[in-house]
């Protein structure tokens, strides 16, 4: 079984570290992984893509999908590329603190979570990434709470490990505000999962 899962936002908001994030944490618990990140020239601003391919078997196909089962929006300015490739009934994160517009709910599982505003009141704002793929875990099973936290701090560098700990409450912030198994990822998983 694979599952995808695209991730869009704009430079800056952290979109590339969380999908390392996720895929390391899928890893972690003994998953197949596909990665392949896009972004624009501008550091920040630009539009920054991510494609995450996780499955129970090795993985044939590139992580250039045409379609995929997931899909978590940071931010509304480059979604329409990604929506586009969203299944029907596929499961769709909005960052609803910044997000303008609206995703189709009748046709796919829509699940908002502040996770701007919520990094905000963490007292840490540019952690909103972590939030939503917090949330992500916790809606869907793909990875357990603890193998993010772990994959969280392999996947930060050394020159930035002063922002572990809000890193990890802000995942930890996101699971729980999260719908927990809204959309199981795996048949007869536990959204808990992980290493403990």
């Amino acid at each position: 079984m694979e599952r995808e899962l695209m991730l869009t936002g704009i430079g800056g908001q952290g979109v590339q570290l969380a999908a390392q994030i996720l895929a390391r944490a899928a890893t972690l618990e003994d998953r197949h992984v596909l990665l392949f990140g896009v972004y624009g020239g501008a550091m920040r601003g630009g539009n920054t893509d991510s494609t995450l391919v996780v499955a129970d078997a090795p993985i044939e196909a590139p992580p250039i999908v045409s379609s995929t089962w997931s899909a978590l929006a940071m931010h509304h300015e480059f979604w329409e590329p990604v929506r586009a490739k969203l299944r029907p009934g596929g499961v769709v994160l909005v960052n609803s603190t910044l997000f303008e517009g609206e995703v189709d709910g009748s046709t796919h599982r829509v699940i908002e979570v502040p996770a701007t505003q919520l990094a905000a009141d963490l007292g840490s704002p540019l952690t909103a990434s972590m939030v939503m793929i917090g949330a992500y875990a916790g809606a869907t099973g793909l990875v357990g709470l603890n193998s993010l936290v772990e994959a969280m701090k392999q996947s930060v560098p050394p020159y930035r490990q002063q922002h572990v700990q809000n890193n990890a409450k802000a995942l930890e912030t996101g699971f729980e505000r999260a719908p927990r198994g809204a959309a199981p990822a795996w048949n007869g998983g536990d959204s808990q999962g992980g290493t403990a």
